[in-house]
């Protein structure tokens, strides 16, 4: 009889063992409010603790996104989620405590609104710059159609709008004086800025573009900062950045030490995020986010400048500006919006290596190169290729690899985007003087290898299909120092993937140094290398892009 009591409870038993190894289902929460027009604002690092019922163990701590919402894996079952912390939103302090169940096989909604939310006064530090009482993650859902991207010929931003009529705020390293500027404020909308203000030695700069393409609000700085938001070291502030590749984010950080011009802190910005404005705890900014010139963003150099000089030049911008017309509102071109397709990447088992050779064309001063994104692929993927072994020489594996270095623009081609990169390198030469003096010591019997020098340094391009001038995407510039004080620059053009072609008839590259700035160095390119573009992309194409 107890045999078969026992065997009677495994079998009872045995369900509820399934259904703890049944498989995790996804529940999905997002935290929404309502601002004062009824806009729905995100709940951005919004703390949920998640516990089953009945509870057997410690809670689960999770974190909404910049969007508002978390995807949470859990075993089907019922659960509990509850705000750690009110959020602070309009003078109102809202806070969760909602009861799910998780079935298996499919997912779970769970939307966290005013309708459900516990609410009371926000009892958290205001100041009147700020919103009463806004937690600043809440600001960053109020702002994000503020948030705009910067882009130079030496440098990609975050930048933010701080007057309605087209004014933008960025780092100064973004805008350097007389740089061409681009601001792109969606990913499909990218339009001429001009650079009002550029301080560099204090790092800020303002950039007007047509005020009807701007979709945000300014957002709100203390001008005249009489009494500026206060600040402690050890206390945590954010950035409201837009980084490449990852759109409009927060990013989080303490504050570190103080500087006459800039706050210090550790916080990490992506590539392409500093710019952007920095909030303290009431959500009143204090400064916008900057790095050095040569600084690692991730490693944590990330500096604030002073909300003071943003409102310096911002006067100073609004001064430029009087009786002058807006920049115009002509649409740039940006980055497609498909990725070359991946099983179109990679290099045949059977290729040989001498087919992974740059397009070539020269002019009288520049070396020109044609990088598709099959070429750069395939030469990131045979390192280990070598003249010895059937294909280029070292020397040619040595330009492949220059070529395809693209030093402060890595992290934009790192993923190798659907886009046509025209690289052109000044010449090397060697000088008169200094080939005499070489031939001098030849006599003497020694050889010496020739002593060249750049000719020139790459100042501009303008390309033409036909007789229609082609606008590139980008018009990047890299910068190599040779020496303390000397500086070379070649240019780094991207350009739409169906801008060169057969359809063309005839692709002319117009260049323009910096020894000769009015005088073009025009090059023809042979319709061969043409053709060639067309064919690599042929898989885009295919693919409906």
């Amino acid at each position: 009889m107890a045999r078969r009591t026992w065997a009677f409870a495994a079998l009872l038993a045995i369900p509820v063992l399934l259904a703890g190894q049944q498989s995790p289902s996804i529940l999905r929460v997002s935290v929404t409010l309502t601002d004062a027009a009824a806009v729905p604002v995100p709940v951005a690092r919004h703390a949920l603790l998640v516990s089953d019922n009945p509870a057997t163990r410690e809670p689960r701590r999770v974190l909404t996104g910049a969007d508002g919402t978390v995807a949470i894996r859990l075993p089907p079952g019922s659960y509990t989620v509850e705000s750690e912390a009110p959020a602070h939103f309009l003078g109102r302090a809202y806070q969760w405590t909602q009861m799910v169940d998780v079935v298996a096989g499919r997912d779970t909604t769970l939307a966290l609104t005013a309708d459900n939310a516990e609410t009371a006064a926000s009892t958290a530090s205001t100041s009147s710059d700020a919103a009463p009482g806004s937690d600043p993650s809440l600001l960053l859902g109020t702002w994000r159609q503020s948030l705009v991207a910067v882009w130079s010929p030496t440098s990609r931003a975050s930048g933010f709008v701080v007057d309605a009529r087209g004014l933008i705020a960025t780092h100064g390293r973004a805008a350097r004086p007389q740089a061409s500027v681009a601001v792109q404020v969606s990913s499909d909308v990218k339009v001429p800025g001009r650079l009002l203000v550029s301080d560099p030695a204090r790092d800020v700069a303002i950039v007007w573009v047509d005020p009807e393409v701007v979709a945000g609000p300014p957002i709100p700085l203390p001008c005249p900062p009489a009494t500026p938001p206060s600040l402690e070291e050890g206390q945590e502030i954010v950035a409201l950045a837009t980084p490449f590749r990852t759109g409009t984010d927060l990013a989080w950080g303490a504050v570190t030490g103080f500087q006459p011009r800039a706050i210090d802190t550790d916080m990490r910005l992506a590539f392409g995020g500093a710019g952007g404005p920095a909030l303290n705890d009431a959500g009143a900014v204090v400064g916008l986010t900057s790095v050095p010139a040569d600084g690692d963003v991730t490693r944590g150099d990330t500096s604030v400048v002073r909300v003071g000089i943003i409102c310096e030049a911002l006067s100073a911008a609004r001064v430029g500006m009087s009786g002058a017309a807006p920049p115009g509102a002509v649409r740039l071109p940006v980055e497609p919006s498909q990725p070359f397709p991946a099983d179109a990447r990679g290099a045949p088992a059977k290729e040989s290596p001498a087919t992974i050779t740059p397009l070539m064309a020269a002019s009288d001063d520049f070396d020109v190169a044609f990088l598709t994104p099959p070429l750069v692929l395939r030469a990131r993927q045979r390192p280990d290729w070598t003249g010895g072994r059937g294909g280029r020489t070292p020397e040619a594996e040595a330009r492949l690899g220059r070529l395809t270095d693209f030093g402060a623009w890595a992290e934009y081609f790192a993923e190798t985007p659907a886009v046509l990169v025209v690289r052109v390198t000044p010449k090397l030469v060697e000088g008169f003087w200094k080939r005499l003096a070489r031939e001098a010591a030849r006599t003497q019997g020694a050889v010496l290898p020739a002593f060249k020098d750049f000719k020139t340094d790459f100042l501009r391009m303008r390309a033409a299909c036909g007789g229609a001038e082609v606008p590139p995407i980008h018009p990047f510039v890299l910068e190599h120092a040779v020496s303390d004080k000397d500086v070379v620059r070649e240019g780094l053009y991207v350009f739409d993937p169906g801008a060169f072609g057969p359809h063309c008839g005839t692709v002319t590259l117009s260049l323009y140094s910096e020894r000769a700035p009015e005088n073009a160095d025009t090059l023809l390119v042979d319709p061969k290398v043409i053709d060639q573009l067309w064919q690599d992309f042929a898989p885009y194409r295919a693919g409906g892009r």
